[in-house]
């Protein structure tokens, strides 16, 4: 007799309300927010009723650009090798984009030749590698269903990306209404593609569209540079979270001694949206991890929103934005240090018959996390009650953290599955 096969009603009720959305599909999403809202707003930034900071603008879309490379490998010019090299690109990237969301006119010109370059190269090699593949559009478009969709959703991508590059690159070469309404395709564009991967994710099997295997890790011929990295996703962003924090505090030294402007508006997008990218990837949220519900799409989406016209249009959300990251980092350490510390409380008022045994690395993960948990209440009290905290003690704190994060992926890669 075979075995019951029939679900828990439960269990189905469970995964109606949860989403398995892609690592690719989350960016794509993000990235598609980003563009439609950048496009709404340039309406209203064009008449003159909304401020504009382009720097932060495309600091941030920078920093979009180089997750994708660290996490994936996908690079605006097609999916590449995610060798060590490939990671230290992407870093260098994101490094260049949060300069310019932190510090506006450090990198001006230098940046937005870079984001239009990258627009307009990226979009020509991406759309000739679709046409040109014969493992792509010739044959995607003879497939009907979701192939022809995928096809249709990477050309609509592509071309408008490279007009946007143009424009970019050729200030004055259309109207801003046009932009506007570029840029809204785009959003609208980089939605349609990734409903189309998420799609063909769950109908054909990931091993299929894997690329080839990883290069030899062991072999002496190969540098280390051009060897994989076997990295998991939460491990590059702890990585880039740490990255941000430790160039963060570097640049709070200069700016709190009066040397260089900072752009709290900038700061303030690009840590709400580097957070919603955690809600939607992992369920990961300061005050804890969940099951990756609709709730917490719609709080993923509704925070890279807000990010996004933060970076955008500078002021319009700043007490909204300070109060709520405070609020997020000082209960998101507050929450986790309680439930960490009440049961050593409790073994110490009723001791156990055995005392349990925690191996080293679990201790070292156990300490790290409760540093960080006590270091980002520090660091929301710094924001909610800013002069009483003096600004190079949390440039400090801000420092500290990073290290914490560095320390916290190195301990998270060397633990195995038992412990």
């Amino acid at each position: 007799m075979t075995g019951d096969t029939r679900q828990d009603p439960a269990s189905v009720r469970s995964n109606i309300w949860e989403f398995n959305f892609t690592l690719e599909t989350v960016l794509l999403l993000v990235l598609g927010i980003f563009m439609l809202i950048f496009g709404i707003l340039l309406v209203f930034i064009n008449t003159g009723a909304l401020p504009y900071t382009p720097d932060s603008t495309y600091g941030l879309f920078l920093v979009l650009v180089a997750l994708q490379v660290i996490t994936m490998g996908k690079t605006p010019f097609g999916e590449v090798r995610r060798t060590w090299l490939v990671i230290i690109a992407g870093i260098c990237a994101g490094i260049l984009g949060m300069t310019a969301c932190f510090i506006p006119g450090a990198l001006s010109g230098i940046i937005h030749d870079l984001v239009g370059a990258l627009l307009l190269v990226g979009g020509i090699a991406l759309l000739l590698q679709l046409v040109l593949n014969k493992e792509k559009a010739a044959l995607w478009i003879r497939i009907p269903g979701i192939l022809r969709h995928l096809t249709v959703a990477c050309g609509l991508v592509y071309t408008l990306s490279v007009l946007l590059g143009l424009i970019t690159l050729l200030p004055g070469l259309v109207d801003n209404a046009v932009t506007s309404v570029f840029l809204i395709l785009s959003g609208l564009s980089l939605f349609y593609l990734a409903w189309s991967i998420q799609k063909a994710y769950t109908l054909y099997s990931p091993q299929a569209t894997q690329s080839a295997g990883p290069l030899p890790q062991g072999s002496g011929n190969v540098p280390f540079f051009f060897r994989d990295a076997p990295i998991s996703f939460t491990f590059a962003l702890l990585l880039f979270l740490g990255v941000l924090l430790a160039l963060l505090a570097v640049l709070l030294v200069p700016v709190n001694l009066g040397l260089i402007p900072f752009s709290p508006d900038g700061q303030l997008g690009l840590l709400i949206v580097i957070m919603a990218i955690q809600f939607l990837a992992m369920g990961e949220t300061p005050v804890g991890q969940f099951r990756r519900t609709w709730l917490i799409l719609f709080a993923g989406l509704l925070f890279v929103t807000l990010g996004s016209i933060a970076s955008i249009v500078p002021g319009v959300l700043t007490p909204v934005l300070v109060v709520t990251l405070a609020t997020l980092n000082i209960f998101g350490g507050i929450i986790p240090l309680t439930i960490r510390v009440l049961p050593v409380f409790r073994a110490l008022i009723n001791p156990p018959a055995q005392k349990a045994v925690i191996p080293p690395p679990l201790k070292k993960l156990l300490i790290t996390q409760s540093v960080l948990n006590i270091v980002g209440i520090l660091f929301g009290l710094s924001m909610l009650l800013p002069g009483v905290i003096p600004g190079l003690v949390v440039a400090v704190i801000l420092f500290a953290n990073g290290l914490l994060l560095f320390v916290l992926a190195y301990i998270l890669s060397t633990l195995t599955a038992p412990e």
